[in-house]
């Protein structure tokens, strides 16, 4: 039974740090833009454009 008076405690802590790293993320944004990050992904702005060589007739 004396464990409970380690674990409760421990536990307690544990979702409190939770929820204040749940509030810090809020707060600095991290949820603002949703949809971007998904169209991110198929946007190809970091390939470069094809080299212009001679062109044959």
């Amino acid at each position: 039974m004396t464990i409970l008076l380690y674990l409760v405690p421990a536990a307690l802590g544990l979702g409190l740090l939770g929820l204040l790293a749940f509030l810090w993320s809020l707060r600095s944004g991290q949820y603002d833009d949703l949809d971007g990050a998904a169209l991110r992904v198929l946007n190809d702005d970091d390939l470069a454009p094809p080299a212009q060589g001679p062109r044959r007739p």
